[in-house]
This record gives structure tokens, sequence and C-alpha cells, in this order.
């Protein structure tokens, strides 16, 4: 029997082994235009808003199909206040960082970066939990079906099927 622990384990000691074997840095780009990177920086600006735009759109219709009522406000207001991405994006160290350190070293690295990753989706849940035990049987349904047709954050069908 596999405890997920030692899967967690292997996961680790593998990503690990990866990163110890690629250790040789990326060739530089060739003679890059000037001002491609202040592209690159305006166009995943660009992309952000249009993703913020989509995500309004779908907690505006989610809220327009629950047909919420002023005593749910509140309970709204936390819930999309919680939806919201992080201000602070999780810090990836660069490869020149991981370089420095050892495995030991590296593998800690990795376990903070995840157990910030599971703390932030763990406040997510939660939020979606007190949200869902606000709402009348009806709306839960509704939220039921919109869930599994959009998945939680409303992009993407893992495995499920489309209704």
């Amino acid at each position: 029997m596999t405890h997920p622990k030692h899967l967690l384990l292997a996961t680790v000691l593998a990503a690990a082994s990866t990163l110890a074997l690629a250790q040789t840095p990326p060739a530089p780009p060739a003679a890059a235009a000037p001002g491609a990177t202040q592209a690159a920086q305006a166009d995943s600006g660009a992309r952000q808003q249009r993703w913020a735009e989509r995500r309004a759109k779908r907690l505006e219709q989610l809220k327009a199909q629950l047909k919420l009522t002023p005593a749910q406000d509140g309970a709204w207001a936390a819930y999309t206040a919680a939806m919201q991405p992080p201000a602070q994006p999780l810090a990836h160290p660069s490869r020149a960082e991981m370089a420095q350190l050892t495995t030991p070293q590296r593998i800690d690295r990795m376990q903070a970066m995840q157990a910030e990753r599971q703390q932030r989706m763990g406040q997510r849940l939660d939020a979606v939990k007190a949200f869902y035990a606000q709402l009348t049987p009806e709306q839960q349904k509704v939220y039921d079906q919109r869930s599994m047709r959009h998945g939680e954050r409303g992009h993407g069908r893992h495995g499920m099927q489309r209704g």
C-alpha cells in the first residue's frame, strides 16, 4: 500500500534530481531587438487584463444565476474577495538561485513553495464552503451545477463533462 507521504517524497526527490541534472544555464537569446522585453511585458499585462475581465464577467453571471438576496451580500463580498488572485504571486527561484543550493536546500525550498500553494488553496476552499453554507438549497443546486461545468475558477473542466 502506497502512503501519500511516500508518494510526496518520491515526487520531491524526482524533482530535485531533475533540477540537479539540469544545471546547464540556457543559451542567451540571439540579439533580441531593443524593446522586446517591454513588448513581452505589455503582452503579459494585456493578457492579465483580459483574464481579469473574464473572471469578473463569470462572477457577475454566477451572482445573477444564484439570485442572491440582500442578506447574502456580505457572504458574496467575502467569497469574491477570497477568489481574487493573490496580490503577491508565488516567488519562484531562478535556475541560478537553485544552482547555489545543495540538494537538501532545494528540497526545503520546494517544500516551502508547496506549503504556501497549499495554504492559499485552503483559504480559497474554506471561502467556497463558507459561501456555500449561506446559500439556499436551490442556490446550492445552481452552484453545484455551475462548478461541475466550469471548475471552481471557471476555466477548466478537469475531466468533468461539460453541460
